[in-house]
């Protein structure tokens, strides 16, 4: 069967039998359309004739754009391999090829990503620009936000606190968090967080409460409802413009930094994870990845003929 019919069958395939919508679809054809062009510059005429070999080939050369094309990234060279084994995979099961070349053929791995983290200086300009006004609204977003700073919680664990889940007791202060699958974790809560909410408790959230049917929600809106992660993000997105840092602060920013600070201090990282409540330790240890120049400065310190 000519290259050509062979990727016309796996497409009527994909939209007859697989019922793909009319978008996918054209993605499809475009990443196999130029598949199915490298393989004909290479000499292939029909699937049976294509090898292991010659996948790798197309995956290297369109990768570097070596066919001629721009260059793919690797998000996008990722979805075309996984396209190519679909389409191989179809023709073996169907017994239009008697094996499948793409099978042991993997997409790229996509690069580890280093969480975006601010250093304790743009920390402190963040918490700085929540405003140092004693009025209801300043005083709970500068809780929520030294709470967030303070315990790494994520923002639908801190909007989800109720005031049972606090303990702040001088010198024991801690929050109970429940985290993803429901997971319970016991956070410690610094003196600075302690203070700000504690100011928040007497002197702001009466006011709020007032508005509402009593919840026992931490933090509440001006209507006294639960204050809701949309809003609570709000809060931190005008901050960080206040603050003047570069760039947007996202939800993560202070759970971040959080960890970051903790390791870059000498925190064991087992510990970040139980405070973070990773299910693995091989996600907080993202955080422990450092630039060469860290890598310079701790080797020069530590190693004993490093001078």
């Amino acid at each position: 069967m000519p290259l050509d019919t062979a990727l016309e069958t796996y497409l009527t395939h994909l939209a007859v039998e697989r019922g793909l919508s009319v978008n996918t679809l054209a993605a499809y054809r475009r990443d196999l359309r130029r598949y199915v062009d490298h393989l004909k510059a290479a000499g292939r005429t029909s699937p049976e004739q294509v090898t292991e070999a010659d996948v790798e080939a197309y995956q290297l050369a369109a990768r570097t754009g070596a066919d001629g094309r721009s260059p793919l990234s690797a998000s996008s060279s990722a979805r075309s391999v996984v396209a190519i084994r679909g389409w191989h995979r179809f023709l073996a099961a169907e017994g239009l090829t008697a094996a499948d070349p793409a099978r042991e053929v993997h997409p790229p791995m996509a690069p580890k990503r280093l969480p975006k983290a601010i250093s304790v200086d743009a920390v402190e300009r963040l918490l700085a620009a929540v405003g140092g006004a004693d009025g209801p609204g300043p005083l709970r977003d500068r809780a929520l936000l030294e709470l967030l700073y303070s315990t790494g919680a994520r923002i639908s664990e801190a909007v989800g606190l109720d005031v049972d889940d606090l303990d702040l007791t001088p010198g024991r202060s801690a929050v109970r968090l429940l985290g993803k699958g429901g997971k319970e974790r016991v956070v410690p809560v610094g003196s600075y967080a302690t203070q700000a909410v504690e100011a928040y408790l007497v002197r702001g959230r009466p006011a709020l409460a007032a508005h509402g049917r009593g919840l026992p929600a931490v933090f509440l809106n001006t209507r006294g409802g639960r204050l809701s992660r949309q809003s609570a993000w709000q809060v931190l997105r005008q901050a960080g413009e206040r603050s003047g840092l570069p760039g947007p602060v996202s939800p993560h920013t202070l759970r971040h930094s959080f960890a970051t600070h903790l390791l870059a201090g000498g925190a064991d990282v087992r510990v970040v994870q139980e405070l973070l409540g990773h299910a693995s330790v091989t996600t907080t240890q993202l955080y422990t990845l450092v630039t060469p120049d860290m890598l310079r400065e701790v080797y020069a310190a530590s190693h004993p003929r490093a001078r």
